[in-house]
């Protein structure tokens, strides 16, 4: 569970999400690092602002890796930093977590149609040695060409493409026809955008 040799290698690394993408992206940066799923009841969590409401699910995903951590009396012998991130999409002015039915997937992408979305991402490094942590946002733009209706049915068959936040796997080589622009990186898109990461990591070293 030691840092890649892009940094010191005397801290260690939790991961607090279950998210594939977000596995692969940090192994891609290089990183070694534990999984630990952080289960929280998200809809518990509200906030009328995406950008608060992403923070609050990251700290709230943060806090819930501590106190397994502490239950199961983990030992740390060296520093350990928790990486926690949440995303919403936000369209015509509203926040689209992951859709609850078929019907509110639906309803999601036909709305990206001929429009744009923001993908709305917090990532938050927790220090579990010091308590310090360093957290801050990443909101690419998507630009939509228009959706056919087709196309959003064979969405909804399809097992993977609507469970993630905003409800259609934007990254999919079948979605990429109908995206138009890309402000931001695919990184970020998928929920864990690499350069914000790799700088608020690198600041928790620092404070030391």
């Amino acid at each position: 569970m030691a840092s890649s040799s892009n940094d010191s290698p005397s801290f260690k690394i939790i991961l607090g999400s279950s998210s594939p993408a977000r596995r692969e992206i940090l192994s891609d940066m290089g990183y070694e690092f534990t999984v630990m799923s952080a289960d929280i009841d998200e809809k518990a969590i509200r906030r009328e602002e995406p950008e608060e409401l992403v923070k609050a699910l990251a700290e709230a995903k943060a806090d819930a890796v501590k106190l397994n951590l502490a239950a199961d009396g983990c030992g740390r012998d060296q520093p350990t930093l928790v990486i926690t991130s949440d995303q919403v999409m936000v369209s015509q002015g509203v926040i689209r977590e992951r859709p609850r039915s078929a019907e509110e997937a639906r309803e999601f992408i036909k709305a990206y149609s001929g429009d744009r979305a923001f993908a709305v991402n917090y990532v938050l490094v927790t220090d579990l040695s010091t308590g310090g942590r360093k957290g801050g946002w990443d909101i690419p733009e998507i630009r939509f060409r228009h959706i056919p209706d087709a196309f959003i049915e064979q969405v909804l068959k399809e097992e993977g493409m609507t469970c993630v936040a905003g409800g259609l796997k934007l990254t999919h080589p079948s979605a990429s026809p109908f995206i138009k622009e890309l402000i931001g990186t695919a990184d970020s898109v998928r929920g864990l955008p690499r350069a914000l990461t790799k700088k608020l990591i690198r600041e928790s070293l620092e404070v030391k």
